[in-house]
């Protein structure tokens, strides 16, 4: 298996279970934390929005027992286990007779299309621009013209969708700034749906792209830096490479690994989303469905959209594990 053996991806594996165990378990613990349950809350907000419910107690009690909120910890905690076992989320407390895995299966498609483009756009970006700011070659022109670009990354999102939406959307109104599509519009694959999703997606992905693209351009600049007067580097100038070949071959490929590490760690989250992008976009992805369960203390909603996110960070952390020495041969897992 190219550089690995049983004995590292057995551990490995275990690893992998051991850890989204004791992630389900931490995400089990901290909604109980909070004083009250989802049940009561619910009521109370009823009460405060129609003036009184009738039969209160009876309700909260009746509603406890459909979900399984009377019984002893313990015994909720070994149910929630075994559902999770079979990717079985349960019902959403605050969207009932709704399911969980429904309303991920509804806001999934939107976050992954608007954060995984968003990411592999700032992550190409950010290591181009960082390997040309570290790169002795570039035109120093260029070198004082590319550090304007990572500014924005001192600026918090939130921030820079609102300067967004106030600049592209009600100054210039060139682009829409809330929703996924235009309304009147039916979902589908056709021309009409398609190009006013992506026009509703330009907005929140430019400010992600814009806040995060300077983090992976200092990690791959600090890399350049490194392998700046290595051995390797220069025998390729020795050698008389080209200037272009010498950048792409021997200075980003050795300096990526790194960033591919962090790379799979960011795909594997944004399972969760961008909550606070996609709340000021009132983008209808997974952050957005998040913040509408911890408004409502829905137990079973946040814990399905963390136990997936924890499930995604933990396989990708697996994959890039297994496939190091595919990426770089010099990594190896095989005892000598």
């Amino acid at each position: 298996m190219g550089g690995l053996n049983r004995e590292y991806v057995l551990k490995r594996l275990g690893m992998f279970l051991l850890t989204v165990w004791l992630g389900a378990t931490i995400i089990f613990i901290v909604p109980r934390l909070a004083p009250g349950d989802p049940v009561t809350a619910t009521i109370g907000r009823m009460i405060s929005q129609g003036g009184s419910v009738e039969n209160a107690d009876a309700m909260i009690e009746a509603w406890r027992e459909r979900f399984g909120l009377d019984a002893p910890v313990h015994i909720q905690y070994i149910r929630y286990l075994g559902n999770l076992a079979t990717f079985n989320t349960g019902p959403s407390l605050a969207f009932f007779p709704a399911e969980v895995d429904d309303l991920v299966a509804r806001a999934a498609p939107w976050t992954l299309g608007l954060l995984l483009i968003a990411t592999l756009f700032s992550f190409i970006i950010g290591n181009v621009v960082g390997a040309l700011i570290a790169w002795r070659p570039t035109p120093r022109w260029i070198r004082r013209l590319l550090p304007l670009t990572i500014t924005f990354t001192a600026i918090p999102p939130f921030m820079l969708g609102i300067l967004l939406i106030f600049l592209f959307a009600f100054q210039l109104e060139w682009l829409p700034f809330t929703g996924a599509y235009g309304r009147g519009i039916t979902p589908g694959w056709n021309l009409e749906f398609i190009g006013s999703a992506i026009q509703h997606g330009i907005l929140p992905a430019l400010a992600i792209v814009l806040t995060s693209m300077g983090f992976w351009a200092l990690g791959m600049r600090g890399m350049m830096i490194t392998m700046d007067g290595q051995d390797y580097m220069v025998l390729a100038e020795a050698k008389g490479l080209r200037s272009s070949r010498i950048f792409m071959w021997y200075g980003i490929r050795n300096g990526i690994l790194p960033q591919m590490t962090a790379l799979a760690l960011t795909l594997g989250s944004i399972a969760a989303g961008s909550v606070i992008v996609e709340v000021i976009f009132t983008y209808p992805g997974m952050g957005f469905l998040l913040y509408q369960g911890i408004l409502n203390s829905d137990f079973n909603l946040i814990q399905g959209i963390v136990f997936y996110l924890i499930l995604g960070v933990s396989l990708a952390v697996l994959i890039i594990d297994l496939l190091y020495p595919l990426i770089d041969p010099r990594i190896t897992y095989e005892r000598s």
